[in-house]
């Protein structure tokens, strides 16, 4: 029996929505939508505006964005993990795990514009590209991952 690659895509995309990690990324994407938005209009802002160097209008937007996305994700992409809770404890391991995505922003900003050459608006959005995977992957796996509890002793 021939099975059509459409129904073959169909059945790996269902596959895949009942993986929580499908799940948590899609949710995590489009509470990043909100979050980007902020980031890149910040950024642009303090670049073109202000005339802020690129790192520097790039620190500025990344921590207004980190603090925005923190409660965003711990009340909705996380909420079951983390009680809908904000913690001053997640909170810093959120942050400290963010400059890993921070520092891949940054890298992927700078090469685009200073190698590739590309435009600052398009530098920008290679670069939330490459945060993303590196956010993503230490918030479900380290920040917000589920804690086992050990069983109680006598």
């Amino acid at each position: 029996m021939h099975v059509s690659l459409y129904e073959r895509a169909r059945i790996w995309v269902l596959a895949g929505w009942r993986s929580r990690a499908v799940r948590k990324a899609v949710v995590y994407a489009l509470v990043g939508v909100v979050n980007t938005a902020n980031d890149y209009g910040l950024f642009l802002a303090a670049h073109v505006v202000l005339g802020l160097h690129l790192v520097a209008a790039n620190m500025l937007s990344w921590m207004v964005a980190v603090s925005i996305s923190y409660t965003l994700h711990s009340t909705i992409t996380f909420a079951a993990e983390s009680g809908r809770k904000l913690r001053w404890s997640s909170y810093f391991t959120f942050v400290a795990s963010g400059i890993a995505g921070w520092l891949a922003n940054t890298a992927a900003l700078v090469v685009a514009v200073e190698v590739l050459l590309l435009p600052v608006w398009i530098a920008k959005l290679l670069a939330v590209m490459a945060s993303f995977i590196v956010n993503f992957s230490l918030s479900n796996f380290v920040v917000f991952r589920v804690r086992r509890s050990l069983p109680a002793t006598t």
